[in-house]
């Protein structure tokens, strides 16, 4: 049973599908296109509270390398294509979405960065 828990600010984005892609690390058992995904917010605390159900339609292995530059499934994102990109995975206002999703992912992941793409 896959289960996806979203921080707070993403929530909303998730329960109402502006946010329909999330990266992960790449799990002991790895996400594939079918899986059934529960969203969840607030997982572990008295205010965990289930978003949505959905189906996985899509996965690709993503690097995001110690430049920030982005590879999905091999091939290199265009520079022009990251500001959208993240956005689309709900980092917020645009015009700083990338800024934010990188800074998001050296905090929490650090770079190199490998993982995966989940699409629903």
């Amino acid at each position: 049973m896959p289960l996806l828990g979203y921080q707070k600010e993403f929530a909303a984005l998730v329960e109402f599908f502006i946010k329909r892609q999330t990266v992960r690390a790449t799990r002991k058992r790895p996400f594939k296109a079918g899986d059934r995904l529960y969203h969840y917010s607030g997982l572990r605390t008295k205010q965990c509270r289930k978003l949505l159900e959905t189906d996985c339609i899509s996965v690709a292995d993503i690097l995001i390398d110690k430049k920030g530059d982005v590879y999905i499934d091999g091939r290199c994102m265009f520079e022009s294509m990251k500001e959208s990109f993240a956005f689309a995975d709900g980092f917020r206002p645009l015009g700083e979405a990338w800024a934010r999703m990188l800074e998001f992912v050296k905090m929490n992941h650090g770079l190199p960065f490998k993982g995966q793409l989940i699409k629903w």
